[in-house]
């Protein structure tokens, strides 16, 4: 069975461009004129989603952690509770960004932190979910998104291998259009905290699942290796400027990094090719200036003998080529030939 995975009208799989989504999470400050600005970069970009994030905050906090001291730089309240109730959309803001993304026809969905925040997004009819990678463990919330029917992106940071495969079981139960990224829940990550080899991991352990990668380094290179590892589905992180307010802005993608890397996960799709190794079309006109044949190295009488140095090795590279110069040495020619002039088999008595 061949690995696909149907997200809204897209189909993915092994052999399509790579599915882009621009994680905005909180990064619009709760502010509906920015995430609408953040929605239309994104498209502009060149991603294929944007995706948001839905607590209900009194349903996901204990009450001491709702009301823990959360002053700082990126604090936008004085407790946590309040900080992330700031940042909240409600029914008409997600209505208002769900119509506007399909104005602007890039795809919508969101990732919900708890059981009441999937019951919010089920109103919407959104074209899949997305999990946290802290949620790997929380199997009976994976299996409450899974029950929906909605297609799921999983994310996979903290989690060992035996963590996704147990969720792996919990969700393939109730739904089998199921992606796994693998991620590394490190803020940013540095290269030496992918460990993107995992990707080769999950390609052989689901055989049938199309595999991404949610990318929390600062650049966009390692993006790219997690592309031709095998990954179909790249998130990163996404904001209209690194110096905004909020922790994850520092290491999100700006609009020009997200439309380079999208530009260069493109390319690579191109520059990966068929795996044939041919001689190109366009190697043509270089390989003439540049390749070798055999010529007669002076003038040669008809019923000459060949000897080694009867044949030199010239360019261009229109003729005989020189791995065929065993073949000739000690054969009689059937014809005069002049020196640079082509030797080839019809000279051969």
């Amino acid at each position: 069975m061949s690995r696909k995975f149907n997200i809204g009208d897209v189909k993915i799989t092994q052999d399509s461009e790579c599915f882009v989504v621009a994680e905005i999470g909180a990064n619009h400050m709760g502010k509906i004129d920015i995430a609408e600005k953040m929605i239309l970069s994104a498209k502009e970009s060149g991603a294929n989603a944007v995706k948001f994030q839905k607590r209900n905050n009194q349903e996901l906090f204990t009450q001491e952690m709702f009301d823990m001291p959360y002053i700082n730089s990126n604090s936008f309240a004085e407790t946590y509770g309040k900080h992330r109730e700031y940042l909240e959309f409600g029914n008409e803001e997600y209505k208002h960004l769900i119509d506007f993304a399909l104005q602007h026809d890039i795809m919508f969905f969101a990732t919900p932190f708890d059981f009441q925040s999937v019951d919010f997004l089920e109103k919407f009819n959104l074209p899949a979910y997305k999990t946290a990678s802290a949620d790997i463990t929380n199997t009976p919330f994976l299996e409450y998104i899974a029950s929906t029917g909605r297609p799921m992106i999983v994310s996979t940071g903290g989690a060992s291998l035996d963590d996704v495969k147990r969720a792996y079981d919990k969700i393939s139960k109730y739904n089998n259009q199921l992606s796994i990224l693998q991620c590394s829940s490190v803020y940013p990550a540095q290269p030496s905290d992918m460990n993107l080899s995992v990707i080769n991991t999950y390609l052989t352990e689901f055989e049938n699942n199309i595999i991404g990668l949610s990318d929390h380094q600062s650049g966009i290179a390692l993006a790219l290796v997690g592309y031709v590892l095998g990954a179909r589905i790249i998130e990163k992180h996404f904001t209209l400027n690194r110096s905004m307010k909020g922790t994850d802005q520092p290491f999100s993608l700006e609009p020009i990094g997200l439309k380079k890397l999208i530009r260069d996960l493109h390319r690579s799709k191109l520059a990966m090719g068929t795996g044939e190794k041919k001689l190109l079309e366009n190697e043509k006109p270089a390989m003439f200036k540049l390749r070798k044949k055999l010529v007669a190295s002076k003038d040669l009488r008809e019923g000459t003998i060949l000897k080694k140095e009867d044949i030199a090795i010239k360019i261009p590279g229109d003729g005989t080529p020189p791995h065929e110069l065993d073949y000739f040495i000690g054969k009689k020619i059937n014809i005069a030939i002049s020196k640079d002039e082509d030797l080839n088999k019809n000279q051969i008595s």
